[in-house]
């Protein structure tokens, strides 16, 4: 009986070591396959109508940002170089958009080689990597979409992006550049899928920018209409050659407009890292010492034909 338990006390720590040397099963990958259409109940005033000017509140930008964007005259999308211009990856998502999105394997391994995204805006087709290829040198091309791999955290897709082109992370201006790297989340809850991003810019920004919008699965056809992006520039605006609608600095014709209308004093409209925490909330309180209260707005006006009291 003793020589029993030995043997069994001797077998266990290899049978350990069996396990550890074994082959562990591939962890099951969620499908992002399907068309997916975004839901506007998150930021909607700025991924549709669009942000107001000089709105830079919650946004971690350094001085560099905001001149800028105090800079930036709307007039400058009538330029013929600007109007077919591209968003980058960081803010194609966030505006009206239609997304297929599709898996290629390898034919005989079925190996998961690249997720593709067709962006409906701009027609933009976008590869992201699965197959552990490196990101190239600091040299190389940088585009709208950047360079993208991925890779899958339990059921969450993880993609790194680097060499992305200048671009915009607000409408307003405000400016992203050919520096900055993206790390993206995507998560399938159903028909939801989350997509969350976090975007670092040494020259912009001085913290992570973090913002996350959710799209809803199609269950039917999509017109084809609704994949057409049609873009040809035209001279909308006759000006001199080589001139540039924009603002000199000081000189900016709204700059007060935005913080007046919504009582903010200028520490918060001029935005940085300090205005996305809740303890920001004293230093409004303080800067609206000094301000006049916005007047309330008129009360309606009655209904036509109603009856006399």
């Amino acid at each position: 009986m003793g020589r029993r338990i030995s043997f069994i006390a001797n077998l266990i720590p290899v049978a350990a070591l069996l396990l550890l040397a074994s082959p562990r099963p591939a962890q099951a990958q969620i499908d992002f396959s399907g068309v997916w259409q975004p839901v506007y109940q998150e930021d909607v005033p700025e991924r549709l109508a669009g942000p107001a000017l000089r709105d830079y509140v919650g946004l971690p930008i350094n001085d560099n940002a905001r001149q800028f964007a105090d800079s930036w005259d709307p007039a400058r999308i009538t330029l013929p170089e600007e109007q077919c211009r591209v968003h980058v990856s960081p803010y194609i998502y966030r505006g009206p958009t239609m997304l297929r999105i599709w898996e290629e394997k390898d034919p005989k391994t079925q190996q998961l080689m690249a997720i593709k995204h067709y962006i409906s805006t701009y027609e933009q087709t976008r590869t992201i990597w699965m197959d552990n290829r490196p990101h190239p040198g600091p040299n190389a091309a940088h585009t709208w979409m950047g360079f993208s791999t991925g890779h899958y955290e339990g059921d969450m897709l993880v993609v790194e992006t680097t060499h992305l082109k200048q671009g915009w992370i607000r409408r307003n201006g405000l400016p992203m550049s050919d520096r900055a790297t993206m790390t993206e989340y995507f998560v399938r809850n159903g028909d939801l899928m989350t997509h969350t991003f976090v975007l670092i810019d040494p020259v912009y920004l001085t913290e992570a920018l973090v913002k996350s919008q959710d799209f809803t699965r199609s269950t039917r056809e999509i017109p084809q209409q609704a994949w057409i992006w049609v873009c040809e520039p035209v001279v909308e605006v006759d000006r001199p050659d080589g001139e540039v609608p924009a603002y000199l600095p000081n000189e900016h014709p709204f700059k007060n407009e935005f913080g007046e209308q919504n009582y903010l004093p200028e520490a918060a409209v001029r935005g940085g890292a300090e205005t996305m925490y809740p303890e920001f909330q004293s230093t409004i309180i303080e800067g609206r010492r000094s301000m006049t209260p916005p007047k309330p707005p008129p009360p309606p006006a009655p209904a036509a034909g109603g009856a006399a009291r």
